[in-house]
């Protein structure tokens, strides 16, 4: 069966499979919704350049939040998205570019294909990876109490990982916590990536909000939120050391494990103000 043939009662980005359930009371056959994981092939001008783990939803998003956040392009109006080809191996995307922004590639190329949906995984030199940050130009605080209010929102807002209990989102808030957009993916780069390319589509100022993952808060996490100016990056689990270190050098508030009214900030606190109430005491 193919994955990306979807039943209209399915949830968009799963295929229904057959599982057989076991309990204290015996085994069962039932139907299963499962995460969609495919490969996806981003072509550059005609050149392959890297193969990412994906669920094969909102892909236009995540071409251009990936080409975003990976410098690959400045802006969107830099981007043609030429088309989306499916076959029984994967899913091509094939992408047009400025030729001076191709040029630089060559430094960039991936050896595929790349895996764990990574925007790191595959690269060819540390130094097409260790790329230094920009600092980010946006002065925004907000409040604690409006981080909370956008991760609870949040867990009302994965569809695909409520059916399935295998993907990650990313969601992208304004300042007072309103929670604007989310995309989820079985990958966590694939999650931020589509956001990224949402936000990118619908003009919202990456500068004048924040974002949520449901995940751990890598290196390449920071890197995507610092390439595109996000002033803060928010994990319900733990950073890393070098995405501290880059976090530090971007003028990117990183928290990790904000969950539960809870939440540790490991750079750059000043953005983040305890509420009045917390405050006082």
């Amino acid at each position: 069966m193919n994955a990306r043939i979807r039943h209209p009662d399915t949830t968009e980005g799963a295929a229904v499979r057959t599982v057989q359930r076991r309990d204290g009371h015996g085994a069962r056959h039932v139907r299963d919704e499962v995460a969609c994981e495919v490969p996806v092939a981003l072509h550059y001008n005609d050149q392959p350049f890297a193969v990412l783990m994906a669920t094969p939803c909102e892909l236009a998003d995540l071409a251009l939040g990936f080409s975003l956040s990976e410098a690959l392009i400045r802006k969107a109006s830099e981007l043609q998205i030429d088309g989306i080809d499916e076959s029984v191996d994967g899913i091509a995307i094939r992408m047009r570019i400025p030729d001076a922004r191709h040029a630089v590639l060559a430094d960039r190329q991936r050896n595929l294909p790349g895996y764990g949906s990574c925007g790191v995984c595959g690269s060819a030199s540390i130094e097409s990876v260790l790329r230094a940050p920009p600092r980010i130009a946006s002065e925004l605080r907000i409040e604690e109490a409006a981080l909370h209010r956008a991760l609870a929102a949040l867990h009302q807002r994965q569809p695909l990982n409520a059916a399935t209990g295998a993907t990650h989102a990313a969601g992208f808030s304004d300042r007072d916590g309103t929670l604007l957009l989310v995309r989820e993916d079985v990958g966590r780069h694939n999650a931020l990536d589509k956001l990224i390319g949402a936000m990118a589509s619908a003009r919202i100022d990456a500068g004048d909000g924040f974002a949520i993952v449901t995940s751990r808060a890598s290196y390449e996490l920071a890197m995507k939120a610092a390439q595109v100016g996000i002033p803060l990056l928010a994990a319900i689990s733990a950073p890393t050391t070098l995405a501290i270190a880059l976090a530090d050098s971007a003028r990117l508030c990183l928290v990790g494990f904000a969950r539960d009214g809870h939440c540790a900030v490991y750079a750059h606190p000043e953005r983040l103000a305890l509420t009045s109430a917390e405050s006082s005491r």
